[in-house]
């Protein structure tokens, strides 16, 4: 039954992988560490999902900076320390290595605190 279905196209993990990561990186700006797990979460292969992971338009560093520039705005009323241990703990959560996300929410804090 399932080999029939896959034959009709009604089964096909590599359009859903493609599909779920594209999702996952422009809307949710999640990182490849983040998709990759859900992928496989979903019951997609291992190897698919690595693969799908890695076909992101732009790098991980770009879409954890976007997102911290766009949530660094929120955070105005905010103490410094706090500020950046909140964002830095979104990236993480979002699928970002410690080293990208603590740079980006560096970066992205002292752009939203200059201009206050």
């Amino acid at each position: 039954m399932l080999t029939r279905l896959e034959r009709v196209g009604l089964i096909d993990d590599e359009a859903f992988a493609r599909q779920y990561a594209e999702h996952r990186f422009g809307a949710r700006k999640e990182g490849s560490r983040a998709v990759a797990q859900g992928l496989r979460a979903a019951g997609i292969a291992p190897a698919l999902a690595q693969t799908a992971a890695e076909g992101a338009p732009d790098d991980d560093e770009e879409r954890a900076a976007d997102l911290a520039r766009s949530r660094a705005s929120r955070l105005g009323g905010v103490p410094p320390e706090k500020a950046f241990a909140r964002l830095s703990s979104l990236l993480m959560r979002r699928g970002y290595s410690p080293q990208i996300a603590r740079s980006a929410a560096r970066k992205a804090l002292e752009i939203a605190f200059e201009e206050e």
